[in-house]
């Protein structure tokens, strides 16, 4: 999977991640992490909320790393609040791009509501950029999210799923579309050499 063509990640998306970083890290851990993989460029200097290119995707993923071994232990914790803080951040500042602007949600069956958040997700993504591909799997006995162009793992290697923060994500989008707290799990990862990471809503926490 190391050599998959490298796609780029643009501005909006950046700024995005980085805002909620910085709102679960606060200011010096964000600070330290981007020194530390060498996107020091970007502190105190976030990039504009527009559609032009910024880093390359493999960049993004070295940031998902330095996160997850600055903090250590806590690294998976962490990368999973920043995912919900994500998912936050997109119904406050992009809720026409998700689709979520003005629906009435509550009207719908549970599955419903979890699949339209699901495909706003996927779509929002591949609007912001075309290089995306995500999509909503509904085959098996559980919904999930797939998206064969992660950046978070891109050129990573590991013998478990690594995407916290899609997971953060992917948790805080079902739960805001239901009400209701769902276990996700990440059932495949390109980083263990899969065809693309699949993130499951398994049943509803008690």
């Amino acid at each position: 999977m190391a050599n998959r063509e490298d796609a780029t990640i643009i501005n909006s998306l950046v700024r995005q991640a980085l805002t909620s970083m910085q709102e679960v890290m606060g200011d010096n851990g964000l600070n330290a992490v981007l020194k530390s993989c060498g996107l020091e460029k970007f502190v105190g200097n976030f990039p504009p909320n527009d559609l032009e290119p910024s880093i390359k995707a493999s960049q993004y993923a070295q940031l998902n790393q330095a996160i997850e071994d600055f903090y250590g232990r806590g690294g998976k914790g962490m990368l999973r609040r920043i995912g919900k803080a994500s998912f936050q951040y997109g119904v406050r500042e992009q809720a026409a791009l998700l689709g979520v602007a003005g629906v009435a949600l509550k009207l719908l069956p549970e599955k419903q509501r979890i699949k339209f958040i699901l495909n706003g997700m996927a779509d929002a993504l591949k609007k912001s950029n075309p290089q995306v591909n995500a999509w909503v799997d509904e085959s098996g006995e559980k919904l999930a999210y797939v998206e064969s162009t992660c950046a978070i793992c891109h050129s990573r290697h590991s013998d478990h799923s690594i995407c916290h923060l899609y997971v953060g994500s992917v948790s805080e989008a079902v739960q805001w579309a239901t009400g209701k707290e769902y276990e996700v799990t990440e059932t495949h990862c390109l980083a263990k050499g899969d065809e693309y990471c699949r993130f499951e809503v398994g049943e509803a926490k008690a």
